[in-house]
């Protein structure tokens, strides 16, 4: 048989196989649809895949059905009634011209968790990680990790699966959820699912949506770098050379430097075009957030803002958290719960009464964005590591995350925060700062209030002295007959005392909006 009697015969086979194909295709769901999945109970629970268009698809749960043809494009969708909390396993059924099972489903609550590498660190890295994966022996708690994915387009699908929580699964899962989850799970005593993604690294611009954030009149400002970098010509071929020569270098170095018992530095990386990097706006979204897209939920926890405090623009954080909240919300349809971590101290212990200091802009861009319904803040002051950018404390973290959520979400009784100013005046030689979140009452940690710094008009900060009445702080220095403002921990690594009656500590905070 001559050869190309062969590909004749082959592509008539292929032929064959792919219409066969096409007129039974399988229906299909995505990775987050999977066995050992929990459904968020007392929500609508959306069950969605894709078939052949115009087949007929039905989704059992239980004693619930569902029935749909999909769509033209061939993805379809279906959502359950209210489900109830059920910690008792079941199965979900998909039939169409094929038949799916999903084992092990149970219903109760479901977190998402996401951000940067504060998020994504692992138990494996937190403090007291043997005791914890000890004790890792929760099958009622799932963990779904979605694998890093940055797509210039929004995708529809993940790679990920669930997992039950136990000694051999913990340690790489995010510390912050599980952490949070377990508290939640330990006080609801119901099945909980967390979903976590996240990326190290990783800035705020590339976690939000294409059309949500370039509508921003300050967009312009916050993809300039991108967008020249998106204009240039890129040669692969050319950039592939290049690193092949830094590699070389860098392994001549490494050798060297493992000779003479010192570290080696770090590799490079190899080329990416602008368009595909994890930073580049919306990336990030496209990859890792719409591949999601619309399983239930009951609310999301957020740990970023290192990656963008050194921005030219981190004064416009605020916005940009503000634009993500209203834009996942809305891809979801659902105005969810949402709580994210304030930076923790880190760097050099303040010396000076108000020092520049990037994180707490940050820091400051956060507690302003509770002005957005149904959100909160965990305040991590007392967590944090001088010379550690990813502190291991995350068991504090993840409980302060559950006091908020147990109290604003599930309405149970305790402190959902430290104490937020919530108004000032000045008082004569005096300012006096009004607190919420401290109704029993404010503390000085050491026995004595440290970290307010009081200025005149002339915006000189000096050390104040300052007293607590009730649920204000009375602010003042004899050095200021005529104060006008107060800051309060305003640094990177700030001094800080004030906390509420529970041991929550008060947010870093100012009373004015002077510039740099």
């Amino acid at each position: 048989m001559s050869r190309l009697v062969r590909l004749d015969v082959w592509f008539l086979t292929l032929s064959a196989a792919l219409a066969a194909s096409a007129a039974r295709a399988d229906v299909k769901l995505p990775a987050i649809i999977s066995d050992h999945m929990v459904l968020q109970a007392d929500k609508g629970a959306p069950i969605w895949g894709w078939a052949d268009a115009g087949e007929e698809v039905s989704v059992t749960l239980g004693s619930q059905s569902q029935a749909t043809k999909a769509a033209a494009d061939g993805k379809w969708m279906v959502k359950f009634d209210k489900l109830k909390t059920s910690a008792q396993p079941q199965t979900l059924a998909v039939r169409g011209k094929n038949t799916l099972t999903v084992n092990d489903v149970l219903v109760g609550e479901v977190w998402l968790g996401s951000g940067q590498s504060n998020m994504a660190m692992a138990v494996r890295s937190s403090m007291n990680y043997e005791q914890e994966q000890a004790a890792a022996k929760l099958p009622q708690v799932r963990m779904f990790t979605v694998e890093r994915s940055s797509q210039p387009t929004p995708q529809f699908d993940c790679k990920g699966k669930w997992e039950l929580t136990t000694p051999e699964t913990v340690g790489q899962f995010s510390a912050t959820l599980y952490f949070f989850g377990r508290d939640l799970y330990n006080e609801l005593k119901v099945p909980t699912g967390l979903i976590n993604s996240s990326w190290g690294g990783t800035a705020i611009e590339a976690w939000i949506s294409l059309d949500a954030q370039s509508k921003l009149a300050e967009y312009p400002i916050i993809a300039e770098a991108w967008t020249t970098a998106d204009a240039q010509p890129w040669d692969q071929a050319k950039m592939d050379a290049i690193y092949q020569q830094q590699l070389a270098k860098w392994k001549e170095t490494a050798k060297q430097a493992k000779a003479a018992g010192k570290s080696a530095p770090r590799a490079p990386r190899p080329p990416v075009e602008p368009r595909l990097q994890q930073n580049h706006p919306a990336n990030l979204y496209n990859g890792m957030i719409s591949s999601i897209l619309p399983y239930g939920i009951r609310g999301a926890v957020w740990y970023q803002g290192e990656g963008n405090s050194a921005k030219p623009f981190n004064y416009l954080y605020g916005l940009q958290l503000r634009t993500l909240i209203n834009d996942w919300r809305t891809r979801w349809g659902d105005d969810f719960a949402f709580a994210w971590v304030q930076l923790p101290d880190y760097r050099a212990p303040q010396k000076e009464p108000v020092e520049p200091s990037t994180w707490a802009i940050i820091r400051e861009q956060m507690l302003n964005t509770l002005s957005v319904p149904n959100t909160g803040m965990a305040i991590t002051l007392g967590l944090g590591e001088e010379n550690d950018i990813h502190p291991k404390n995350k068991q504090g973290v993840g409980q302060r995350l559950a006091l908020w959520a147990l109290a604003k979400v599930y309405g149970r009784d305790g402190a959902a925060s430290g104490p937020l100013p919530a108004h000032s005046r000045v008082h004569g030689s005096e300012i006096i700062v009004n607190f919420r979140d401290a109704d029993e009452g404010l503390k000085a940690k050491d026995g004595k209030l440290r970290g307010f710094a009081i200025a005149g008009a002339d915006k000189k900060f000096v050390w104040a002295d300052a007293r607590i009445d009730g649920s204000s702080v009375i602010v003042s220095s004899d050095m200021v007959p005529q104060p006008v403002a107060v800051r309060y921990a305003w640094a990177d690594n700030p001094v800080w005392s004030l906390e509420n009656a529970d041991g929550l500590p008060a947010t870093p905070f100012r009373t004015d909006d002077w510039k740099p």
